[in-house]
């Protein structure tokens, strides 16, 4: 008997999120974290359209909305002069209850989800580090170091009696970049550190730039980003090093000596955009693009920074984290309520690494333009970009192409194991189209966190039946041209996963193929 059915090492909200889907589920977890306390900066602060979906779920997307601030458009500048502004909250609505991007400080979210997870009897246990762990015929045992009691002159020590165990089924690393996880299961971390030094200033301020919405400062060697924390003075500033001071910094042997001065940040360009009136905190960094060779090792799995960093261009890292958590954690919730064989947890890799190597492909071309030196760069950014991106935002299907994109609402699975069919637009794989018709939104039945049959239009006499044996809960909603629009087909029968992605879509409305489905996945229903 294990003393936990899953252990998951990392209390960020990765960690928190993997635990509060698996406790939600009735799975046992323990979850532990080196840090004493819950940070108190704001580190990752964009939570996207597709992560508030995701937590609507768990009943918190209204409630993370609440504590934090809806940016509804981004402003481009050159030389200090604003050039135009994109309405960024228009381009997504009709696609989902959340046409912003939610900027909300991360240690905000993390008590948010802390407090949740206790409704379950679940705590984090602090001060925890994980020293190693080892696969045993049913699980894993792990050893922890107490790093209140650390010998911090010698790193190596691994005295029996200052270790505490744990036994468990499976082990999931949400431990960062420096994954003790990774390290002891020996998965490759492949990538490289970009040479230019980026920088994060949580300030307060006024002027132009501080007004609750997002500011781009594109050309010549200073290259930032301005965040709203809120309508009035807060705002973070994210940015690369100015070109001139590069060479100065890289010369210092710690990077994280640096300090705001260093930067030489008092430019033109941002006298004109804002004033600093305080500098709440800083750090400088390297900026590093890696993927995990493997997403899995035996009962040890990896998820968020753990398995993938890259640029923090399009704020992708946390929620590209927290969609891995709800990936997995249906899975193994499913393999441990015996509903599905061991094999079912290797469609997680397939599907998320997937994902993850298209992030950091895409982030890493957008931080190479933006960070890019010389004559011809800074023409691109002080004048090309931004007349080609006005241009473009004119036209609808771009902004929604921008929207789906930079939201995460895009990810698909249709090459999945677990996906099949078509109806309408939709495929298998594919996240299920938002409609809302009236009062009556397609989303609220998605709370279950179960398998589901979506029907809008009538349902086949079958289709009831095959629902009502295996006890699967089946929604029809009346017809309306808004699910046409959508993509979704009349009468057509939508399997819908766990994690709201359609496993299934068949036009014809019979359950056949669901049948099916359920027979070459080795799946259980009910």
């Amino acid at each position: 008997m294990h003393e936990t059915d899953v252990l998951i090492v990392g209390a960020g909200p990765t960690g928190l999120v993997t635990a509060l889907w698996l406790s939600r589920q009735g799975i046992k977890v323990r979850i532990t974290d080196r840090a004493e306390r819950t940070a108190t900066t704001s580190r990752a602060l964009a939570v996207h359209a597709r992560t508030l979906e995701l937590y609507r779920q768990l009943d918190l997307g209204d409630q993370l909305v609440a504590l934090g601030h809806p940016l509804g458009a981004t402003n481009i500048w050159t030389q200090g002069v604003h050039r135009f502004r994109i309405p960024f909250g228009h381009f997504g609505m009709g696609l989902t209850p959340y046409p912003y991007i939610l900027i909300v400080p991360q240690d905000v979210q993390e008590r948010m989800l802390e407090e949740r997870l206790k409704e379950f009897g679940v705590e984090v246990e602090r001060n925890m580090e994980l020293v190693d762990f080892a696969e045993n015929d049913g699980g894993v045992v792990a050893r922890f170091r107490d790093t209140r009691t650390r010998n911090t002159s010698s790193e190596s020590s691994e005295v029996a009696d200052d270790l505490q165990t744990c036994e468990a089924a499976y082990i999931v690393g949400c431990d960062g970049a420096h994954s003790a996880v990774r390290r002891t299961a020996g998965i490759k971390f492949t990538g490289e550190t970009y040479g230019q030094i980026f920088f994060v200033a949580d300030i307060e301020g006024q002027g132009p730039a501080i007004n609750g919405e997002g500011h781009l400062q594109l050309d010549g060697d200073v290259t930032f980003l301005t965040l709203a924390y809120d309508s009035q003075r807060h705002a973070r500033l994210i940015g690369n090093v100015d070109g001139k001071q590069l060479a100065q910094i890289q010369a210092k042997e710690d990077i994280s000596n640096v300090n705001f001065e260093d930067l030489a940040l008092a430019t033109p360009a941002m006298r004109q955009m804002m004033q600093i009136d305080k500098v709440n905190w800083f750090t400088a960094y390297r900026v590093h693009h890696r993927v995990a060779d493997k997403f899995r090792s035996g009962r040890a799995f990896l998820v968020g920074d753990a398995a993938h960093i890259h640029s923090p261009v399009g704020g992708q890292g946390m929620n590209t984290g927290i969609g891995d958590a709800i990936n997995l954690a249906w899975k193994l919730a499913t393999v441990l309520q015996r509903k599905a064989d061991a094999s079912l947890l290797d469609t997680y890799e397939s599907e998320r690494r997937a994902f993850a190597l298209t992030l950091v492909e895409t982030t890493d071309s957008a931080f190479n333009k933006l960070a890019a030196r010389g004559w011809l760069a800074n023409f691109m950014r002080s004048y090309l970009i931004p007349f080609v991106v006005k241009l473009a935002v004119k036209f609808g299907f771009v902004r929604q192409r921008i929207f789906f994109g930079l939201s995460q609402l895009k990810i698909q699975y249709q090459h999945s194991l677990l996906s099949a069919g078509s109806a309408g637009t939709v495929k298998g794989g594919d996240r299920l189209p938002w409609v809302s018709v009236g009062e009556v939104d397609n989303y609220e039945s998605l709370k279950e966190i179960t398998w589901q049959v979506h029907v809008y239009g009538e349902s086949s006499t079958e289709l009831a039946k095959w629902c009502q044996l295996r006890n699967t809960p089946l929604h029809c909603f009346s017809w309306s041209s808004q699910h046409g629009q959508a993509g979704l087909a009349r009468n057509a029968a939508y399997l819908i996963r766990p994690d709201t992605y359609v496993a299934v879509a068949e036009a014809s409305g019979k359950p056949e193929r669901f049948d099916s489905f359920f027979h070459n996945t080795q799946l259980e229903v009910s």
